[in-house]
């Protein structure tokens, strides 16, 4: 028996500062990646360009306003249960008032600290890429 990955499309937004902090989310304790750390985003909807699909998500998750500005890096992951290819891009947005609807926790890291947290697999190539290795 042949077992086929569900593949997922998703977007993340990278959001910076003046100071150099990049905003980091943690997922809820729930699934494969529980309690992991990420860029805010989510899954690229039947017929949504991948910017359109990063606006609504970070609506939903953060009840967040963004512009996204352009591509950063694109990801290709497998996991143990689904593959993920993950675009990211820098988005800017007032963070003054955000919501957490689907993370635990959020908060603004150095760029230079952000290998400090657990990330999720599949973000860690775009944590690299901000730290310029």
């Amino acid at each position: 028996m042949i077992f086929i990955k569900k593949h997922i499309e998703v977007v993340a937004a990278i959001i910076l500062n003046d100071q150099n902090y990049v905003f980091c989310t943690k997922r809820k304790n729930i699934g494969e990646l529980a309690l992991k750390w990420e860029f805010p985003g989510g899954k690229i909807e039947l017929g949504e360009s991948p910017q359109e699909a990063l606006k609504r998500e970070m609506l939903e998750e953060l009840e967040l306003e963004i512009t996204v500005l352009s591509h950063f890096h694109t990801v290709n992951y497998e996991y143990k249960n689904f593959a993920i290819t993950l675009h990211s891009y820098i988005c800017e947005g007032s963070l003054d008032f955000y919501v957490l609807n689907d993370h635990d926790e959020a908060r603004w890291v150095q760029i230079n600290n952000l290998l400090t947290l657990d990330w999720a697999e599949a973000d860690l190539p775009i944590v690299k890429k901000l730290m310029g290795e």
